[in-house]
């Protein structure tokens, strides 16, 4: 198949995904209709600078971008660098900054399958009482999340709580399309109780975690940060998953068990 059809396939793919018409996404990349139905239908090969306009226009990812210069026959355009690599220095000590001034209360830094790559000591919270297997290896924090033997036991509003984090990563696929993604939904779908639907007066935008500790039971909301400004795929791809108490007694829990962590008695009450 000719690269320009090959362009052309994947730009009516994302255009039906994001619902455009070709008048709207050539008006939002700058050039006409007339020729993008040129590029779409193999007639016309556009150059580097608009392949880089549509997929902006397309709010695509830049592994997606990446792949739409592919396709138009160019090169890549965002490097992918290892984490591990020493360009990445400045990354991780910024990653660590950021997690420990959280502290104390739990964050981690994951990538975009729910790979856990960082996370700061109040962790801990989430991992209690986890079997050893989700615990070895590449920890998934999702898996982690909604698995029976992981946090799903503790947590007291689970079928609310986990139909919220299904639902955000459904929406996450589809607007992302990826075939890893899909089958871990499926997976963690799978681990959530037969619930009815929410009723009217369910709030979706702030479903509180309620989870069981040791140390009594909190009630955590969950912010999410992305690296919007990167331009290497591999931090781009990060996302800063951080919970912060909902009330004066999830707070005063987690600093108290901050406190023990690091062996400064007394902790006294707040």
């Amino acid at each position: 198949m000719p690269i320009e059809n090959a362009l052309g396939g994947e730009l009516r793919r994302w255009r039906d995904t994001r619902r455009l018409s070709q008048l709207e996404l050539a008006t939002r990349a700058g050039t006409t209709q007339r020729h993008l139905s040129f590029v779409e239908t193999g007639r016309s090969l556009p150059g580097r600078p608009l392949v880089l306009r549509l997929a902006e226009s397309l709010d695509l990812s830049l592994r997606e971008r990446n792949a739409l210069l592919v396709a138009a026959g160019y090169a890549p355009a965002f490097s992918e660098t290892n984490l591990d690599d020493p360009r990445m220095r400045p990354v991780r000590e910024a990653l660590h900054q950021v997690l420990a001034g959280h502290l104390p209360y739990p964050a981690l830094v994951a990538g975009p399958r729910g790979q856990v790559v960082a996370a700061n000591d109040a962790i801990d919270v989430l991992t209690e009482g986890a079997a050893p297997q989700l615990l070895a290896g590449e920890v998934n924090v999702w898996r982690l999340a909604l698995h029976p033997d992981g946090m799903a036991a503790r947590v007291r509003n689970l079928d609310v709580w986990g139909r919220h984090v299904i639902e955000g990563l459904r929406a996450r696929a589809a607007r992302h399309p990826d075939p890893q993604l899909s089958e871990l939904i499926t997976e963690l779908s799978g681990y959530l109780p037969d619930a009815p639907p929410p009723g009217d007066d369910y709030l979706g935008f702030a479903v509180p975690l309620r989870l069981r500790t040791a140390d009594g039971t909190l009630q955590l909301l969950t912010t999410l940060t992305s690296f919007a400004t990167a331009v290497d795929v591999t931090l781009a791809e990060l996302h800063l998953e951080a919970w912060l108490p909902a009330d004066a007694a999830s707070a005063d829990i987690l600093t108290r068990r901050d406190c023990a962590r690091k062996a400064h008695p007394p902790c006294t009450d707040r």
